[in-house]
């Protein structure tokens, strides 16, 4: 059984407001619909034309955008249209009724090098996971076909997943200049097909760990909520950049040590230690002072 999940996320147009999804809901498709008549072929978009606010209905890869009406704002109905989504979704009603088809997905993948000369970052102009995971063998990938599929090359050391790209570390036994547009090919080859990266029971492994419901746990403390706070809005985009993610794991009052896990082209980067004094660790102590000593990671 799916686990659904909402998050409300402001766009530049303050009529419209996005409900991001812990899941994909559409296959590889984009919908819009400006009124019920529209909407013949989703379920979803005609039960939310019957709220009097609703103008238009997006709807995306794992997100909805309504844009509303000047009747009502925002704040005052969001929490309800949320929960009306969750509820729905989560029944299993469908989302859009999609005409099966067998045409090639278009997709382009291309390849980045890293700081890391282990690991390749190859980037998708499309999103293909809603979250970060990360495969150290094969074991570990029985939720990805993908990822399993990479596994099968006998160079492929690590499979890292994030929103639009694949971070591979490799074993010294061969060259990125090699084996690059291999890995690109069985990437883009297997997006183009349409299948899922993630199976939906592996995303919903993941709904637990996402910074969303990480900060709405009320036994963590709120240095440790600021500390997440400021890795999602400062750090991670640089780490992503290169191929890489960060975690937090802990925060130790006593010795005031933030503790983390680096994933993807991070982990095992020769630079990573001089990324996490120079870069990670100079960014908790200018924004939080000396509630701030030292960061260490527990897999560079």
């Amino acid at each position: 059984m799916k686990d659904f999940t909402i998050t409300t996320v402001p766009t530049s147009n303050p009529a419209i407001l996005k409900f991001e999804t812990n899941q994909f809901i559409t296959k590889n498709n984009n919908y819009e619909y400006k009124n019920i008549d529209e909407a013949k072929n989703s379920p979803l978009a005609q039960q939310l034309f019957y709220l009097p606010f609703i103008k238009t209905v997006y709807i995306s890869g794992n997100f909805i955008a309504l844009e509303r009406y000047d009747i009502v704002q925002w704040d005052d109905v969001k929490d309800e249209v949320a929960q009306q989504l969750v509820d729905y979704l989560n029944e299993g009603e469908p989302v859009v009724n999609e005409t099966e088809t067998t045409k090639k997905v278009p997709v382009t993948v291309y390849a980045e090098s890293t700081p890391n000369p282990s690991a390749m970052k190859f980037v998708v102009n499309k999103r293909i996971v809603p979250t970060v995971f990360e495969f150290k063998n094969i074991d570990e990938a029985k939720d990805s076909e993908l990822a399993k599929q990479l596994f099968l090359l006998p160079f492929v050391k690590e499979v890292f997943f994030d929103e639009n790209y694949v971070s591979i570390n490799k074993y010294d036994v061969a060259e990125w200049d090699e084996i690059t547009l291999e890995v690109r090919e069985l990437i883009r080859n297997f997006i183009a097909d349409g299948k899922e990266v993630v199976s939906q029971q592996g995303l919903s492994k993941k709904v637990t760990e996402t910074p969303e419901k990480i900060l709405e746990d009320d036994s963590l403390d709120d240095t440790s909520k600021e500390i997440i706070a400021i890795l999602e809005e400062y750090v991670k985009p640089a780490v992503a950049m290169d191929g890489g993610n960060i975690m937090f794991k802990s925060y130790e009052a006593e010795s005031k040590t933030v503790n983390v896990i680096l994933q993807g082209s991070c982990s095992g980067c020769p630079s990573s230690t001089f990324t996490l004094k120079n870069g990670i660790e100079n960014t908790l102590k200018n924004m939080m002072g000396d509630r701030i000593n030292e960061v260490v990671a527990l897999n560079g």
